[in-house]
């Protein structure tokens, strides 16, 4: 940077506008219509580089932004560097010229570089340059810097013009970066959507680990990663996977879990990111390299599973935006290391004795979910007998919201400790399609495609899925080849009119959804044909239309006392006769 023919000067504050060149003036405002007229920053910066130079010639020209985080200036933009200086350099504030107009928040011309100490050489043969910080509402947003090969190239009326040239761009970059933020936000949860619903179908712990780090990088840049799996009732990690710049091994490891930063995060239960590792007393040194590090609990139902540990040898490299990504990943990791897990136990337990077995039943019953407690304008009784130690029946109640409730009730082909597992399967899936709210008949469709991407030959799966909004006492419903519930409303007891294919045999399905406004004293009956199918002595089956009739005879009742009503008439009418089939039941009474 220069000033006016002198060798290095710091300048005044820019003049107005109006002491301008009407030519410049139009230049001006021609530059302000440009840049704002685009939120692609590459294109804005593009259009700004070429107007310039009609303002004021120059060689060499980037636009620098700030890091607030890590307090230097990269480049965004230039013209005239070299690949190795554009992609690797970052300027600390208050260093170099750049640097310097950063700090001070005023621009600095300089006549000749090779007489000012502060110059940083990117480009040899250069004499001259004018650096101007991006002001946007007296906040330093990055720098407009240019340079010139000849010495005292430029002048203190050019630096004006580029004050005003920088505060019109100041406020484009923001938008653009704005834009580019939202757009990367909303392909970040494109990706871990992906990766949730891809790690849930994985049911070997050790490829789900091996997995889990290719999912990780695809939505942070990582050099080093470790993935812990945590044994609490060993309370050590049992397993890790290794990756060092994109090298990865497996290893089986025995360390306890209160040590170094990854203790604290297991011990805390929150995100533990440091930006410095030097300055951290629990940092362990198992890596020298490593300069900054963020640990991530892997925690399902209250309980720590495991570990993310991320480390780079830059400093500050982690962000905010990693801890909220990495923590909505982590939270499918878990689910999906419970389910391997899970999978894994109960292929081992089919070879033990039926006392293993009633262990595996109670495991499974432990994971089948509880009534919601609060208040969301509801009686709800839920009850599930399995004809075997496990079944293939289940259930699930997901919040959409403090007013909001989705239900669903299902039943996947065959019995015992197959079908359970893909019960568990289906259900782990389900919930991680849940934070996305879809509606019931999007659910059933994204759903299917997963379940088929299984390919468990011979397995398939029948869903009723259907959502509750208390303010508005309105029921959603889809059904994908389950029993039709019944509903009791207007003095009528029906059943429900809505069809589906089962999920899981074709690649593509639709699903058609109903809507319903209910009244206090409401009831909705979902069942399996574990109850419908029931068989007496005489191989008579109970049926849909007595279960009809009992519950139009009983929908006074409380949601409780009418779902044991259901199974004490079942009970009775299969005279001892043993259960073929799970028989699971749901009932929603409008308070």
């Amino acid at each position: 940077m220069s000033s006016d023919r002198e060798t290095s000067t710091e300048s005044r504050a820019p003049g107005s506008a109006a002491e301008l060149p009407p030519e410049v003036l139009a230049t001006l405002v021609e530059i302000g219509e440009e840049v704002n007229s685009s939120l692609n920053l590459d294109e804005v910066l593009k259009k700004a580089a070429a107007l310039v130079r009609r303002l004021v010639p120059y060689e060499i020209f980037a636009v620098l932004l700030l890091d607030e985080a890590r307090q230097d200036l990269f480049f965004r933009f230039a013209i005239g560097y070299s690949r190795e200086v554009v992609e690797t350099w970052r300027i600390p504030v208050g260093k170099g010229i750049t640097g310097t107009a950063a700090a001070e928040g005023q621009p600095v011309l300089v006549g000749d570089v090779r007489s000012d100490p502060r110059y940083l050489s990117a480009v040899e043969s250069v004499r001259s340059e004018i650096a101007v910080p991006l002001l946007l509402k007296g906040r330093v947003v990055g720098v407009l810097d240019i340079q010139s090969r000849e010495p005292n190239s430029f002048t203190r009326e050019q630096q004006q013009v580029l004050a005003l040239v920088a505060s019109r761009l100041a406020g484009a970059i923001e938008n653009a970066q704005l834009y580019e933020s939202a757009r990367r936000q909303a392909e970040t949860m494109r990706v871990l959507n992906e990766a949730g619903r891809e790690a849930s179908s994985i049911l070997d712990v050790d490829e789900l680990l091996r997995r889990a780090a290719d999912l990780i990088k695809r939505v942070i840049d990582y050099q080093m990663a470790s993935i812990l799996v945590y044994d609490a009732r060993e309370k050590r990690f049992t397993h890790a996977v290794d990756v060092r710049y994109g090298r990865s091994e497996q290893s089986k490891l025995a360390i306890g879990p209160t040590g170094g930063i990854v203790g604290a995060a297991v011990a805390s239960g929150h995100p533990i990111c440091v930006p410095d590792v030097s300055l951290d007393p629990r940092y362990i040194c198992c890596n020298p390299e490593t300069a900054s590090e963020l640990a991530l609990p892997m925690i399902h139902k209250g309980r720590v599973v495991g570990v993310i540990d991320l480390e780079s040898p830059v400093k500050n490299y982690f962000t905010e935006e990693h801890v909220q990504t990495l923590s909505i990943l982590a939270g499918s990791l878990a689910v999906a290391i419970e389910n391997a897990r899970l999978y894994q136990h109960v292929l081992r337990e089919e070879s033990e004795q039926a006392e293993e077995l009633e262990a595996a039943r109670q495991m499974q019953g432990a994971l089948l979910p509880e009534v919601p407690a609060e208040d969301l304008g509801l009686e709800i009784a839920a009850r599930y007998e399995p004809a075997r130690e496990l079944g293939g029946d289940m259930y699930d109640f997901l919040r959409y919201g403090p007013q909001q409730l989705a239900v669903a009730i299902g039943d996947v082909t065959g019995k015992g400790s197959a079908a359970a597992l893909f019960g568990a399967t289906a259900v782990g899936m389900l919930r991680s399609l849940a934070p996305q709210k879809y509606s019931p008949a999007d659910t059933l469709r994204h759903l299917n495609r997963l379940l088929w991407e299984l390919r468990v030959e011979g397995g398939f799966a029948t869903l009723c899925y259907m959502t509750w909004q208390k303010g508005r006492r309105r029921l959603r419903i889809a059904n994908a080849g389950h029993w039709q519930p019944l509903l009791w409303k207007d003095g009528r007891c029906e059943k429900i009119p809505v069809e589906g294919l089962p999920l899981g045999i074709e690649e593509v399905a639709t699903y058609e959804e109903r809507a319903y406004s209910l009244a206090a004293g409401d009831v909705l009956v979902c069942y399996s044909d574990g109850i419908t199918e029931r068989m007496n002595a005489e191989e008579e089956l109970y049926g849909s239309e007595r279960l009809r009739l009992l519950v139009a005879a009983n929908h006074r009742l409380s949601a409780e006392e009418l779902a044991a009503r259901i199974f004490e008439d079942a009970e009775k009418f299969a005279g001892g006769v043993q259960a073929a089939d799970d028989g699971t039941l749901i009932v929603l009474k409008v308070r």
